[in-house]
């Protein structure tokens, strides 16, 4: 059972705000098929993550873990920061 793989998803996103504390929400985009054009059409959301530190400006992209609940809307949290803005 100790060899498990983590079974956790991840996602990457762009962060869109980072106004509260240890907390940001990232934007998540997808393709998908559309069922009746057969045309990919771009989808997102919008999922808040944890952010010890405060280590994120908006703008970044980063990668995001998916975890046990933390509050009542944060349930995934910051693995890294894959690319800064330049400022």
């Amino acid at each position: 059972m100790a060899d498990q793989e983590n079974k956790s998803r991840t996602l990457q996103g762009v962060v869109v705000s980072n106004k509260m504390t240890d907390s940001i929400v990232v934007k998540v985009a997808r393709f998908i098929k559309h069922p009746k054009y057969k045309k990919f059409v771009k989808k997102s959301s919008k999922v808040m993550a944890h952010d010890a530190g405060n280590t994120c400006d908006i703008g970044d992209t980063v990668t995001i873990l998916e975890t046990t609940p933390i509050s009542k809307n944060k349930s995934w949290t910051l693995v890294q920061i894959n690319e800064k803005v330049k400022i």
